[in-house]
């Protein structure tokens, strides 16, 4: 029982920024986004050692969140308006 509970975890665990960004913004993850939303945003990520860590199922309640909270502001669905081109 314990092994499949250790599996779970590593396969839910997101090690280093890299892995991170590719979770968060697909093949062309971008690393430095990572670092920005954990200094602005409270990006739910903790180290292990020197390594930058999150898990999957935290980092998707921490999106669902932020979609509630947009909604709750009215701020989901609306685009921003397209700046006239000169």
């Amino acid at each position: 029982m314990r092994a499949r509970e250790n599996d779970r975890v590593a396969d839910d665990l997101l090690e280093g920024a890299n892995e991170i960004a590719r979770f968060l913004f697909g093949p062309k993850g971008r690393r430095r986004r990572v670092y920005y939303l954990i200094a602005t945003s409270g990006l739910p990520v903790f180290r292990l050692g020197e390594t930058i860590c999150a898990r999957r199922s935290t980092l998707r309640s921490w999106i669902a969140e932020q979609e509630n909270a947009a909604r709750a502001k009215g701020n989901v669905g609306k685009s921003a308006p397209m700046a006239a081109k000169v």
